[in-house]
């Protein structure tokens, strides 16, 4: 994924303020303690019945991470980094991930349920292994998907 914030504003129709940048992102993160953000995630401050990520963006700042899809723009950051301010930051979300997966034309299956993903994900994989090229999430996620392609 290489997208400018300009295509970034595109697909979220949001409102950009802050500062500007040609760099490209190449990483969506919801997790402020993930190893991966940089000054090339855009981060997605998710509210919640108890947690409000918007308070966690000075520090990712400091880690250096410059671009922020949020509702508000917390006090005293608006001039140190982009935020693409929208109505609803998990519906943009849902939407950035609609628009990255209409990109691919290859189909996914889905696992969904308390018990037994990871072996039939392996399963799946092992059987349409031969036949199909196959991506699927690492063993220690809680949703199990794969995208079969020839």
């Amino acid at each position: 994924m290489n997208l400018s914030q300009k295509n970034i504003f595109q697909i979220l129709n949001a409102k950009c303020i802050g500062t500007t940048s040609t760099s490209t992102i190449d990483n969506v993160s919801i997790d402020s303690r993930s190893l991966q953000n940089n000054e090339k995630t855009l981060f997605f401050a998710l509210v919640g019945p108890n947690n409000d990520a918007h308070i966690y963006i000075p520090s990712l700042i400091e880690k250096g991470v410059q671009n922020f899809v949020v509702t508000h723009i917390p006090e005293g950051l608006s001039n140190k980094a982009t935020f693409f301010v929208v109505e609803n930051t998990l519906d943009a979300l849902q939407q950035f991930a609609a628009h990255h997966r209409s990109l691919y034309q290859f189909p996914v299956i889905g696992l969904t349920g308390s018990n037994g993903k990871t072996i039939v994900k392996e399963w799946l994989n092992f059987l349409l292994g031969p036949d199909f090229n196959i991506i699927r999430s690492p063993k220690a996620t809680t949703h199990k998907w794969a995208f079969l392609y020839r």
